[in-house]
């Protein structure tokens, strides 16, 4: 038999691995549920509208195992009323995905009341979850935080998204040296614009459809794909960051 000790680092597996996947009923989270899932995942879900629930739980059915809430994690307790209702789903939690998270614009384009919703959701519940899900991860387990580039790539119009996402960032970083040594890896995942109905309605289905085409949009599984990645790597090595970006810059 062939040695290949040397050809490639140990993959775990995911088969029996109990997820939960914040905003998994759309765009980037549904991706992420319907991959771990066709990998022998369990997942547990939410989003805001039940319509988006049973669509979402409908599709990780075909190819595995999921189940799921509707609620608003941006409400109080919110986010730990989800943590606990996955980990009793589930039978306990080994990774958490955390992606719920709505548009914002600039922050004078933005009435005082949308702007107090985009930061419980988009920033307060990131780290609520965190601090549910870590509770429940024990001594192994995984935390994912979706970023974006928009923290890097600032704009006006992107005030208060980008500002919120590079305060996710640095939280991740601080994170992951927190949780190391409780044997809880913490990485970060930034894509690029990416189709989604996130992009409503500034990019309505056809104008992804178009650009995805062009490839200056990047698809929702690709994104799941790249958190695939992260966690398919040995329990010593962490993907503190990864970027992932459409090949072809929007001239837009």
């Amino acid at each position: 038999m062939t040695d290949l000790a040397d050809a490639h680092t140990a993959k775990p597996d995911l088969r029996g691995r109990r997820a939960a996947i914040t905003g998994g009923t759309t765009g980037i989270g549904r991706a992420i549920a319907v991959l771990l899932a066709s990998e022998g995942a369990k997942v547990f879900v939410c989003g805001r509208t039940p319509e988006h629930l049973d669509d979402a739980l409908a599709r990780i059915r075909e190819v595995g195992e999921g189940d799921g809430i509707a609620i608003d994690l941006a409400g109080e307790g919110a986010s730990d009323r989800f943590f606990a209702a996955a980990e009793q789903a589930l039978g306990g939690l080994d990774i958490a995905v955390i992606n719920a998270a709505i548009p914002a614009s600039g922050l004078t384009e933005m009435s005082a009341a949308e702007l107090r919703y985009a930061i419980a959701t988009d920033f307060t519940a990131y780290l609520m979850s965190a601090h549910a899900a870590a509770d429940r991860l024990g001594g192994e387990g995984d935390i994912v935080l979706i970023g974006s580039m928009s923290s890097h790539t600032l704009q006006p119009g992107s005030t208060v998204y980008a500002g919120m996402k590079a305060g996710i960032a640095g939280f991740s970083e601080a994170l992951r040296r927190e949780l190391g040594p409780k044997g809880i890896k913490v990485s970060l995942v930034e894509p690029g614009k990416t189709g989604a109905d996130f992009q409503y309605p500034e990019f309505p289905p056809e104008k992804q459809r178009e650009k995805i085409r062009e490839e200056t949009m990047l698809r929702a599984e690709d994104i799941a794909v790249g958190v695939h990645y992260l966690l398919t790597q040995p329990r010593r090595a962490v993907v503190q960051q990864l970027v992932i970006t459409p090949r072809t810059e929007d001239k837009e």
